[in-house]
């Protein structure tokens, strides 16, 4: 089963608890990225690995239309709902891969893309499409997980999160992102790292993680080194694993 497969899997069973996961609902990184936004009514926004459709909602309000697009049809159809549900009628759903986009050459001002790269298993496609579908100046705004520059650090992160979601694909540090997306042709205007707490127990039951990789999983935190442990703000209570901590990045780019 390749990796495509395996998003579609995962979200496909966990697609109400994303619409309704604070973390990707009421993150204050989802404000960030509409404060980078430069927006005067007439954009029309194409919002890859839509999810639970929050970042096309949030937009919604503020640009003429937003095409909503995404691998998984269940994640989709609760996206749909979701984003009508709260009255947005401008929104269109379109069931496709990140890294083939189904659209012409400059057809977007706007693309947005958040808490979603760390599933593509080719990130530079993804980058390269977001290119060939913008308009030249059009804005590219990223927000994804990312990882330390350190790679004992790099490397620990990446493993719990393929521990916990078998469709985790890779987070990519800072300086990755930055050069991908110049090497592509972007020019970075603005960004910014943002810290994020995970619950241990909602982390692990987004994905339907079962008790016994629940288990596993903490063990593997628990015993981790002193560094990984402070760098994270590992919290560890009666030795199981209570929260640690994460980061982001969030980003404006634009086609030059």
């Amino acid at each position: 089963m390749d990796i495509k497969k395996d998003v579609q899997q995962q979200f496909g069973k966990s697609a109400e608890s994303y619409v309704s996961s604070t973390i990707h609902k009421e993150g204050k990184d989802l404000q960030k990225l509409l404060e980078m936004a430069t927006v005067n009514g007439e954009e029309h926004l194409l919002d890859v690995a839509t999810g639970g459709g929050h970042t096309a909602n949030a937009f919604a309000p503020f640009v003429k239309k937003v095409t909503a697009v995404d691998l998984t049809h269940e994640m989709l159809v609760a996206a749909d709902k979701f984003i009508k549900g709260n009255g947005h009628q401008n929104v269109d759903f379109v069931e496709g891969d990140a890294e083939k986009l189904p659209f012409s050459n400059e057809t977007f001002d706007m693309v947005t893309c958040r808490i979603a790269p760390h599933h593509f298993p080719n990130v530079g496609k993804f980058i390269e499409e977001a290119f060939r579908v913008l308009r030249p100046q059009g804005q590219f705004l990223l927000d994804d997980n990312v990882t330390p520059e350190d790679d004992e650090l790099d490397q620990f992160y990446n493993t719990i999160e393929k521990i916990r979601d078998f469709s985790h694909f890779r987070a990519w540090k800072k300086t990755e992102w930055l050069r991908m997306l110049e090497l592509a042709g972007f020019e970075i205007v603005e960004w910014q790292r943002f810290e994020k707490t995970f619950r241990f127990g909602p982390w692990c039951k987004r994905m339907n993680v079962s008790q016994e990789e629940k288990d596993k999983l903490s063990l593997f935190i628990v015993a981790a080194s002193q560094k990984v442990k402070d760098k994270f703000r590992i919290v560890i209570e009666d030795n199981q694993v209570i929260s640690f901590q994460g980061e982001a990045i969030v980003l404006k780019a634009i086609k030059r």
